[in-house]
């Protein structure tokens, strides 16, 4: 089933309308980028070209035929004794060669090559798509996040700006201080430049975004975060069992490890050079005049045989060669135990992360109602005059930066979900569907 129609199924099971033409959900932004995205286009390309090295691989081992054909003009002189005669002719030679490997080593060792780069092709095209939704949803996700940090930042800018009025009507009224107001303006300022930071995140994941879909986006084209935000229980829960799927099903280590099948009968092939191959040939070979011995005749010559290739000297290239093949296994195992290392280490972070989500998104929900209440409450004690304006912005800086901690946890989550899957080499459009359901108009 091709991509597009998985899409197609995946909306038509979970009974979903779709969207206006505005709107622009997960599954959509998909969509867009399976049939847009430049570098999995691409990817589709490498596996195709990769495919094909099965054809060339089997190609060594099946019967060539030729056919060979010259038709020319020829001008002599023959010169005997006392006589010389002028010969002014036409000659032709058809030939028709057929040829059969019967043993060659080196051809069965590019057939086996053959076979192994396509499965690399296969497994390199796997990666790259479950890699694509990753793409999506980081891009999808960071613009999101970076559009809350803008709206955080102008609620700080107006609460900030609210208190500056409040500071300096009081420093006029002889009540405040000008402590109170360069305090307050200094959050002020800072809360300008996060607001200016956060417009640069946002547009540079809506960029990013547009370059995998191929079409200009707005954020408000995206569908937002919708609550409650649920975190359901990681399964399997041991990471061993991860550990397990991910060794038998990470499509970057099963391609390494057809990378190393090939790098194994490349030493194979050239291996091969020192050994005899042998093969059949039949031919049926027309010609007239052909050379001076056959002038003025014509022969019909038809030929069934067998021919012996035995290698005996070749200045040492073979052996160079060999050598060089096995220095390039020895790369390709290093390679592999260097991506199982890496892929590991990964997968242990997402699993972690997973693991903590659900304790850190509620603990910042906690820390958010806590710090509301710390604003609330600090600014009546202001009034009472038991607390002072520095009090008042300690607090609510820390309720923003509660609230940009707890909307940083949900993001790093939903991704940490998809890329756990994706290093396990269980990513697929089920997952996707999964997270669609986070984000609603």
């Amino acid at each position: 089933m091709s991509v597009r129609r998985l899409f197609y199924a995946v909306v038509m099971a979970c009974g979903c309308s779709m969207p206006s033409a505005h709107a622009l959900g997960l599954l959509q932004a998909y969509d867009l980028a399976v049939r847009n995205d430049p570098t999995f286009q691409a990817a589709i390309e490498e596996r195709a070209a990769g495919e094909e090295n099965r054809a060339l691989g089997r190609s060594a081992l099946l019967p060539t035929l030729s056919w060979n054909y010259n038709n020319s003009r020829n001008a002599s002189q023959v010169t005997q004794a006392d006589t010389r005669t002028d010969r002014d002719y036409r000659s032709y030679a058809s030939t028709l060669t057929l040829q059969q490997p019967l043993l060659d080593y080196e051809a069965y060792a590019r057939f086996r090559q053959g076979a192994a780069q396509a499965l690399f092709a296969d497994e390199r095209f796997r990666s790259k798509s479950q890699y694509l939704l990753v793409r999506v949803l980081s891009a999808y996700s960071q613009a999101l996040l970076a559009r809350e940090h803008i709206e955080l930042s102008r609620a700080q800018k107006r609460a900030y700006a609210e208190r500056l009025q409040l500071n300096q009507r009081l420093l006029k009224g002889g009540e405040g201080t000008r402590t109170d107001v360069l305090e307050t303006r200094a959050r002020l300022s800072m809360a300008v430049a996060q607001e200016i930071e956060a417009q640069d995140d946002q547009d540079a994941a809506l960029r990013e975004l547009e370059a995998m879909l191929g079409k200009p986006l707005q954020v408000e084209d995206l569908d937002p975060l919708v609550a409650p935000f649920t975190v359901p229980p990681l399964e399997p829960q041991r990471f061993e069992n991860w550990r397990e799927l991910a060794l038998a099903n990470n499509p970057e280590l099963a391609s390494q490890h057809h990378a190393l099948t090939s790098a194994e009968y490349e030493v194979e092939r050239k291996r091969a050079g020192h050994l005899p191959t042998l093969s059949l040939y039949a031919s049926s070979r027309q010609s007239s005049s052909d050379s001076e011995s056959t002038y003025n005749q014509k022969y019909d010559t038809n030929s069934v045989g067998i021919q012996l290739r035995v290698p005996l000297f070749a200045g040492g290239s073979v052996s160079a060669s060999t050598r060089q093949a096995a220095r390039q296994l020895s790369q390709a195992q290093y390679e592999l135990d260097a991506q199982t290392a890496a892929t590991l280490v990964d997968l242990r972070k997402q699993f972690n992360l997973n693991n903590s989500a659900a304790a850190k998104v509620r603990a910042y929900e906690m820390a958010v109602d806590s710090a509301s209440a710390l604003v609330q409450a600090t600014q009546k004690s202001v009034r009472g005059g038991e607390r002072v304006n520095l009090d008042v912005l300690d607090a609510e800086q820390q309720l923003f930066s509660a609230k940009r901690d707890l909307a940083q946890a949900r993001y790093a989550y939903l991704l940490a979900r998809v890329q756990l899957k994706y290093y396990a080499g269980l990513l697929s459009e089920g997952d996707l569907q999964q997270m669609a359901g986070y984000f609603q108009p």
